[in-house]
């Protein structure tokens, strides 16, 4: 897996303070996407040990996050990585939050057992496809009016779909 980017204080991709990582790679394609670089998965550097130490280490030391949101590309086109990625934050940082944008739907995560991994070990997850035509800057964290915020623990409790709502 590569990384295209790697922002350590945020307020765009989720609410409070977070440290934001690209993931390189993605095949949804959407007309309109804001970040087409991201799309090769060649784009940025490894992501290696090292370096995913380094953003971990970053992380604990910022006492000010009050998450972590993966972005691309599609981090769920590297679901192993990024799932070993978040499984080390989430003990080093247990009180943390985890957001992970995703051209699929959660419907889709779900069937999916690697892309369920990934999607299990996450808070919010913001789902779909970016559509140019539902573009609406006055949204709040997405780009399109179709796309929603998925509570994953309530939709696992629940065993189906549940939308977070933003306080």
């Amino acid at each position: 897996m590569n990384v295209c980017g790697y922002i350590p204080e945020s307020i765009n991709e989720g609410p409070g303070l977070r440290a934001v990582l690209f993931v390189s790679g993605c095949r949804h394609a959407c007309a309109g996407c804001f970040n087409t670089d991201s799309w090769d998965f060649e784009a940025g550097e490894p992501f290696t040990e090292e370096l995913s130490a380094s953003i971990l280490q970053d992380i604990v030391d910022n006492p000010l996050l009050d998450g972590v949101t993966l972005c691309g590309g599609d981090p769920f086109f590297s679901p192993e990585e990024c799932a070993a990625f978040v499984r080390k934050l989430r003990t080093l940082c247990p009180g943390k939050s985890i957001w992970a944008y995703t051209g699929f739907t959660f419907e889709a995560l779900m069937r999916q057992p690697k892309l369920r991994e990934l999607a299990k070990q996450c808070d919010v997850i913001v789902d779909g496809k970016f559509q140019l035509e539902l573009r609406d800057v006055s949204l709040p964290f997405r780009g399109s009016s179709n796309q929603r915020f998925i509570d994953v623990s309530a939709s696992l409790e629940r065993g189906e779909t549940v939308e977070y709502v933003l306080r």
